[in-house]
């Protein structure tokens, strides 16, 4: 019987082969010493603290509403055993925290079927091995399979419904509880306060099985491990070992376009310059993290013949009833007309207001509310390059 390579396939092992080889092979081959960054620690430290505070009320037998206090005590004492340090981060976890507390709502004990749960799904050759961070009782029929994420982007509907991590999860969830004829998958998506939901077809979840096989038979069988740039390198626990890392921090493309008639020169050129741009400019914004941070206390650094300080930008908001009787003071215009021709809503605002009626309303005449004002929105549109790789 040939020995496997990979004791047990995982979906972080999958994901991290698909997206780089070398931090695949750098990590579960070489089995170099990890070294996660900030917003890795950080997503592990608020999953310990959601693990625990649902598995007191699931242990106790308790219903009713969450504790503040004690999420922040939990907090507190993951942060101090990780030793994560920063005010900023600190501060967001706790808005994270008191966010889900009264997102929560009342928690029945009798609606968590399980937390942090071990699965383990024999696929091909090759076992995965995998834990859902909480599975809900819906009705006699459903339950949900709940992720926690700590991502600062949302995923995009795509993303959502063709996630490899659901498909699993969802197979897990049927083989766990068998009497669960609907499983819903949902992202808790923390930084944002929302939840984004999907399912799958048999036919789905056949397929993403299959790809497992074929992308674990890769794993075992592969020979080279190439590095390949992304925007995640900036995150990676291995880029300190990645000559890639380091050549990309120095900006300099392998392939430069000689003739720009070569279209296929100049596009194979573009995703090369595309990828160190993204790998640069996350670099940039993790270095000038670092700078700000020391900023707070002082006025100024001084460092490598560069003067560092932090300065505010003025932004200039016209309150609507004061702006509107000033114009029509001076103009002799009607409110109506004038404030036909001067008044916005700002997405952004509209999006956090209709945010906070989700906590009021129902989400059916939430989503209907959405609809109505999208199709009421003036749309303006700008040409932008779209590249994939195919």
């Amino acid at each position: 019987m040939t020995t496997l390579r990979n004791a047990h396939l995982s979906y972080s092992r999958l994901t991290r082969f698909e997206l780089c080889p070398l931090s695949y092979k750098l990590h579960y081959l070489d089995k170099r010493q990890a070294e996660p960054g900030i917003p890795l620690r950080f997503g592990k430290v608020i999953h310990a603290v959601l693990e625990h505070l649902i598995s007191e009320v699931v242990v106790d037998e308790r219903t009713g509403t969450l504790s503040e206090d004690r999420a922040v005590e939990l907090f507190q004492e993951a942060w101090s055993a990780d030793g994560l340090t920063g005010l900023d981060v600190f501060e967001e976890g706790m808005h994270i925290l008191r966010d889900f507390v009264r997102e929560e709502g009342v928690v029945d004990h009798r609606d968590v079927l399980a937390v942090e749960k071990e699965f383990q799904l024999p696929v091909g050759p090759f076992t995965v091995l995998g834990f859902i961070d909480r599975v809900n009782w819906v009705d006699d029929e459903t339950v949900e399979v709940v992720d926690y994420k700590t991502n600062r982007q949302i995923f995009t509907r795509d993303e959502v419904d063709s996630s490899l991590q659901m498909s699993l999860y969802h197979v897990a969830a049927q083989r766990l509880w068998p009497w669960a004829k609907n499983v819903k998958l949902t992202f808790r998506m923390l930084r944002h306060g929302i939840r984004q939901e999907t399912t799958r077809t048999p036919e789905q979840l056949a397929d993403a099985l299959a790809y497992v096989e074929t992308l674990g038979t890769q794993t075992e069988t592969a020979h080279e491990f190439p590095a390949r740039l992304n925007a995640n390198c900036i995150y990676c626990d291995h880029r300190m070992h990645c000559p890639a890392y380091a050549e990309a921090l120095q900006g300099r493309p392998h392939l430069i376009c000689e003739d720009i008639r070569d279209l296929e020169a100049v596009a194979k050129e573009r995703e090369q310059v595309a990828r160190l741009a993204k790998v640069l400019y996350a670099r940039k914004e993790e270095l000038e993290g670092v700078l700000k941070a020391q900023l707070r206390d002082r006025d100024e650094l001084v460092l490598g013949g560069v003067r560092y300080r932090m300065f505010n930008i003025t932004s200039h908001e016209y309150p609507l009833d004061a702006t509107l009787s000033v114009l029509a003071d001076a103009t002799g215009m009607p409110r109506d007309e004038l404030l036909g021709k001067v008044a916005v809503v700002e997405k952004k605002s509209l999006d956090a207001l209709l945010k906070d009626l989700g906590k009021r309303l129902e989400m059916p005449r939430v989503s209907l509310l959405k609809a109505e004002l999208e199709a009421k929105a003036e749309k303006r549109h700008s040409p932008r390059l779209w590249a994939k790789e195919v």
